[in-house]
C-alpha cells in the first residue's frame, strides 16, 4: 500500500519505454504543476509465465524486473524533464505484476490517472491486453489518456503560427512580406 503525504490528491502515471508513455509522463508532470499536486510514477512488468510457474526460484528475476523498472523511470525522468522536476514533488514505483491492475489498485477515487494512448495491432493486443482499456473499464480515479501526437498534427501547428520576426532578424534572415 502505498501512503500518501498528506491524505490528498495526487498524479499518478504509468510508464513504459513507448511514446505514449512519454507523452503521458510529460502530461503528467505539468497537470501536478498546474495543480500543484505530488507525481507518482509507476512502472509495471509483467511476470514472465515461464518465471511464475517457477514459484520462489523466481525471486532473482522479480528483483531484476523492479531494478530495470527503476532504471526505465529514472531515464524516462531524464529524457522528458530533464531529471525529477524540482518543483513538483516526485516518487517513484517499479512493480512486479500486470500493469493495468496495479494501475488500478494504485490510483484512488480523489487522484487523476494518467497513460498513454498506444497504436498497438490486433496480435499485440492479443498477447498483452491494453492497459489503457484495462483503466478505463476499472479505474475509480479521473482517467487521462494522451495520445502521442501524429507528424501532420505537428506540421499543421508549425504552419499555424507566423514565425517569429525577430528570432529571423537574430538569425540574419529577412522576414517575408
Amino acid at each position: 500500500m502505498i501512503a500518501r503525504p498528506d491524505g490528498g490528491p495526487r498524479v499518478v502515471v504509468g510508464v513504459d519505454d513507448s511514446a505514449g508513455a512519454r507523452c503521458a509522463l510529460s502530461w503528467a508532470i505539468g497537470e501536478a504543476r498546474l495543480r500543484r499536486l505530488p507525481l507518482l510514477v509507476v512502472h509495471a512488468a509483467p511476470l514472465p509465465p515461464h518465471v511464475s510457474a517457477a514459484g520462489q526460484l523466481g525471486c532473482g528475476i522479480t528483483e531484476a524486473l523492479r531494478g530495470a523498472g527503476a532504471e526505465l523511470i529514472d531515464r524516462l525522468l531524464d529524457e522528458v524533464a530533464g531529471g525529477v522536476p524540482a518543483d513538483v514533488p516526485t516518487s517513484a514505483l517499479a512493480l512486479v505484476g500486470e500493469p493495468g491492475a496495479a494501475l488500478v489498485r494504485l490510483a484512488r477515487d480523489d487522484d487523476i490517472l494518467v497513460v498513454g494512448h498506444g497504436t498497438r495491432g490486433l496480435l499485440s493486443r492479443l498477447m498483452r491486453p491494453s492497459v489503457r482499456l484495462h483503466c478505463a473499464r476499472r479505474a475509480r480515479a479521473t482517467l487521462v489518456c494522451v495520445r502521442p501526437p501524429t507528424l501532420e498534427s505537428l506540421l499543421r501547428s508549425l504552419s499555424d503560427h507566423p514565425p517569429d520576426r525577430g528570432l529571423l532578424r537574430r538569425l540574419g534572415r529577412r522576414p517575408r512580406p
